[in-house]
């Protein structure tokens, strides 16, 4: 079994960070999701692409036209797309690579939802009430991981973007990175935007090198 490292144990206590935001994000998680991407483009909607550029839809929406309306229909219809691409912009931003605690946690949540599609299924063709009782159980637990799971996944966008703004301290001298294109089937590592380019994932840092805090997922 994996040990936790240390850089594990940074993540799980990142969203304590703003508590009070996680919990916004839980109750009002597509206007969240809005503001969190407007500002990743640094407030600029003209650099706007529908599901950041990682969907076949993308850049056929008339983002154009009327970027707005078309983030608030992303938002709004296509929540978990819209939550993952602006984690997909920040780590290409940041040159941030998703970690096995990641993978695990969204893999859980996952693992989960079909569990439970599994359970209403066969509920509905057996018809027995316990297997109802038991899907429906299932069911909602799926919804509060799925809901938990979004509500820090968007805390840690936040997190990122405070510290990119200088929140935390100092601004880290940085331009604003051109507009990003789907291309993360071909690079093994994101590209070098933003943030001086960091070690890849597994390299350890020498003594008092400055890293920047992980997603959470």
């Amino acid at each position: 079994m994996r040990s936790i490292t240390a850089a594990d144990k940074k993540k799980m206590r990142s969203i304590t960070a703003d508590p009070a935001y996680c919990c916004f994000s839980a109750l009002c998680a597509p206007c969240v999701s809005y503001m969190l991407r407007k500002r990743a483009l640094y407030g600029d909607m003209s650099r706007y692409t529908c599901c950041g550029g990682y969907m076949p839809c993308s850049g056929r929406c008339g983002e154009s036209q009327c970027p707005e309306l078309c983030l608030c229909t992303e938002v709004f219809l296509c929540f978990a797309n819209s939550v993952a691409s602006t984690r997909f912009m920040l780590q290409d931003e940041f040159n941030i690579q998703t970690t096995q605690c990641d993978n695990c946690i969204i893999g859980f949540m996952f693992c989960l939802q079909q569990l439970a599609c599994i359970f209403s299924i066969v509920a509905c063709v057996t018809g027995m009430e316990e297997l109802q009782e038991a899907s429906q159980i299932l069911s909602c637990l799926a919804d509060m991981v799925y809901c938990t799971v979004c509500a820090c996944m968007q805390t840690q966008h936040k997190v990122e973007m405070d510290k990119r703004d200088g929140k935390f301290g100092p601004q880290p001298a940085m331009a604003i990175p051109p507009v990003q294109h789907m291309s993360r089937i071909d690079q093994p590592f994101p590209p070098s935007v933003g943030y001086p380019p960091q070690q890849p994932y597994g390299h350890h840092p020498p003594p008092f090198a400055h890293t920047h805090t992980p997603f959470y997922f």
